[in-house]
């Protein structure tokens, strides 16, 4: 038979670790809020200096080059570059373009495979 002190012990550390456990997890920000906007060319009131030239390629086998318009894919070109522009510590995001073509895959010709390339220009203002 086990006391019941050593049953009350336990089971006040587990009511403690599940109290405690979840509050010495870190708490984060949503990811997407801290990422730089995406600026037009009027909308540069300061002067700034060119960090980089981004460039994010993905290549995607097996479907149809016609979807190269959806709206999906235009808005993981825009994110991918706002977040690789926050890794480099850049206030905004210029000139972003999102285009895509057809290739060729060497192992499978006749396949359909496209490659959709997201370009911007990073920049930190002064």
């Amino acid at each position: 038979m086990v006391p019941v002190s050593f049953l009350k012990t336990c089971s006040l550390m587990l009511l403690l670790a599940l109290l405690v456990g979840c509050s010495a997890l870190p708490v984060t920000k949503p990811y997407h809020k801290d990422l730089p906007p995406v600026l037009a060319q009027d909308e540069l009131l300061r002067p700034y200096e060119k960090l980089c030239r981004i460039q994010i390629t993905r290549e995607v086998y097996f479907t149809d080059y016609d979807l190269k318009f959806d709206p999906n894919l235009q808005e993981w070109g825009i994110k991918s570059l706002r977040e690789e522009a926050q890794k480099m510590g850049a206030d905004a995001l210029i000139f972003p373009e999102v285009t895509s073509r057809q290739i060729t895959i060497v192992l499978f010709p006749g396949f359909p495979a496209t490659e959709y390339r997201a370009t911007g220009v990073a920049i930190k203002f002064k």
